[in-house]
């Protein structure tokens, strides 16, 4: 670790994307959507500091070592590049819906 601060800057679609993850669970269990939303953010603020914690994300349609991955709440799948000083957030994908668009 090189004490660098990153900011992290979180796309509208990513956002978009967490936001129908919250509001799904809500209606189920607003305790438990609560919970998640407050993880998934305390997770995205720690990538200021060390992001190249996680590893690369590898897909046959997505340029080697373009995105970095973090599962977080053991369900939220977050895809992120490091560009100079800043944590790009591109999504935040529900791990268990199908996400076979993201790759091809």
């Amino acid at each position: 670790m090189d004490g660098t601060t990153y900011e992290v800057v979180i796309s509208d679609a990513a956002l978009s994307m967490l936001d129908s993850n919250i509001d799904f669970l809500a209606r189920v269990n607003p305790k438990a959507a609560m919970e998640l939303m407050n993880t998934v953010l305390n997770d995205l603020a720690s990538l200021s500091e060390n992001p190249q914690r996680y590893p690369s994300y590898e897909s046959q349609y997505i340029p080697p070592n373009r995105y970095r991955k973090m599962l977080t709440s053991k369900r939220c799948l977050i895809l992120y590049e490091i560009v100079d000083t800043n944590v790009n957030v591109d999504y935040i994908i529900d791990c268990r819906q199908d996400y076979e668009w993201l790759i091809q």
